[in-house]
C-alpha cells in the first residue's frame, strides 16, 4: 500500500447503507490519500478527499479497470436488492456485475479486493449456538438474494485459485441498520408506501412469534470500522460480523412494549406470499424462507485478526432503527434519501 501521499480506495456502491458508512471513515482515516466512490448516481454529499464517478455494474460498457487504476484497495458493496419480482434483473448487477469488478481489480493489478458478502451466503445452520467462517456458504437455493451471495463465494474461490497476488477478503455481515438507513430499507423491504410510523409501540398490541426467527444485527457503522481495519491490515479470508444478543421476539416485543403471540410459519408466510405477489410487499417469500434458515454467527476470528469489536449492542441498533423510521430519516444521497410516509 502507497505511503508517500496516502492509499488510494476505490469503494463501489458508494451511496448506499454501508457505502457511506465505508466513505466517511476513509475520508476521515489520515493514512487514506483519496476515495473514489462509484454509483450509479453521483450524490450532492461529498466528503473530503472524496471524489465521485457515475457507473453502473451492470453496464458491459462500464470501463471498470479505468476506475481502478492506480487504487491500493477496491471496496466492493454495490448490490441491489430490487425488483424481487425479476430475478434475471438483480442478477445482472449483483453476479455478473461483481464478476466484472473482480476481473478488473485483476486487470488493473489492485492489490487487495474486500468483497461484501453476507450471513445470506451461509448454508441453513443452528439457531442455538453459533457458527464460525468454516460453515459451508451454499445459501438457501429459493431465495435469489441468497443465491447470489453464494454464487460469488464460489466466483471469489477461482479469482483467489487464479490470482494468488491479490489479497481478498470477504466480509459476511448479519444484517446492517443504522439511522440514516431507515426510510432506504423501510423501501426496500415494506415497500414505498409503509408508513414508518408503524414502527412506533402503541400501534402494535401484540408481537408475531414465528419459529425460527431469530437473527443477529449489526450497526452499519460498526461493520464499516471493520473494512476499514481490513483495508488497512495484510488478512485474507472471511470474517463473520455481528452484534450481541441475538434478536428474536422476545426481544423485539421489549423494545416495542408488545406481546410475543406465536404464529406458525406457514400462515406468516402465506401472508407475505399473498403481499408480494399483489406487489403490495417487495420482500420475497423466499427470502422469509431464507431468514428463518441462517445460522448464528461467531465473530471470534474478527476481533483476534482483525482488532474489531462492535461499539453498539443488537438492542441499542433496533432502538436507533426504529426511532428513525418514525421520524423519516435518510441521508443526502439517492438510495438513502429520508421520506416521511403517513
Amino acid at each position: 500500500m502507497s505511503t508517500s501521499s496516502g492509499s488510494r480506495i476505490v469503494v463501489t456502491g458508494a451511496t448506499g447503507n454501508v457505502g457511506t458508512s465505508v466513505v466517511r471513515l476513509l475520508s476521515e482515516d489520515p493514512e487514506v490519500g483519496s476515495v473514489r466512490g462509484l454509483a450509479r448516481r453521483i450524490p450532492d454529499w461529498s466528503p473530503a478527499r472524496t471524489e465521485w464517478s457515475a457507473v453502473d455494474l451492470a453496464s458491459a460498457q462500464a470501463d471498470l479497470a479505468e476506475e481502478f487504476a492506480g487504487a491500493d484497495a477496491v471496496v466492493h458493496l454495490a448490490w441491489a436488492f430490487q425488483p424481487t419480482h425479476d430475478p434475471a434483473t438483480t442478477w445482472r448487477t449483483n453476479v455478473l456485475g461483481s464478476i466484472r469488478v473482480f476481473e478488473a481489480v485483476a486487470a488493473a493489478k489492485v492489490p487487495t479486493l474486500v468483497h461484501a458478502s453476507s450471513v445470506g451466503a451461509y448454508s441453513p445452520g443452528p439457531k442455538e449456538h453459533a457458527v464460525d467462517e468454516s460453515w459451508p456458504t451454499h445459501g438457501w437455493p429459493d431465495a435469489a438474494y441468497t443465491r447470489e451471495k453464494a454464487y460469488l463465494e464460489r466466483a471469489l474461490d477461482t479469482f483467489e485459485r487464479d490470482h494468488p497476488a491479490v489479497r481478498v477478503v470477504r466480509m459476511r455481515p448479519a444484517f446492517l441498520f443504522k439511522r440514516e438507513s431507515a426510510s432506504e430499507q423501510r423501501r426496500i423491504f415494506g415497500g414505498r408506501f409503509l408508513p414508518g410510523q408503524l414502527a412506533r409501540p402503541e400501534l402494535l398490541p401484540f408481537l408475531p412469534d414465528i419459529p425460527g426467527l431469530r437473527v443477529q444485527a449489526l450497526h452499519t457503522d460498526d461493520a464499516a470500522r471493520a473494512y476499514v481495519l481490513a483495508v488497512r491490515s495484510q488478512v485474507r479470508g472471511a470474517f463473520n460480523l455481528a452484534g450481541e444478543p441475538p434478536v428474536d421476539a422476545e426481544l423485539l416485543g421489549e423494545l416495542l412494549g408488545a406481546r410475543p403471540v406465536r404464529l406458525p410459519r406457514t400462515a406468516a408466510r402465506s401472508a407475505i406470499a399473498a403481499a408480494w405477489g399483489l406487489h403490495l410487499l417487495p420482500a420475497s417469500p423466499h427470502l422469509f424462507d431464507a431468514v428463518l434458515r441462517l445460522p448464528l454467527m461467531d465473530c471470534t476470528r474478527a476481533r483476534t485478526e482483525l482488532g474489531w469489536y462492535p461499539e453498539h449492542t443488537a438492542t441499542e441498533v433496533l432502538e436507533e432503527f426504529l426511532h428513525a423510521m418514525q421520524q423519516g430519516a435518510g441521508a443526502p444521497t439517492e438510495p438513502m434519501r429520508g421520506r416521511k410516509v403517513g
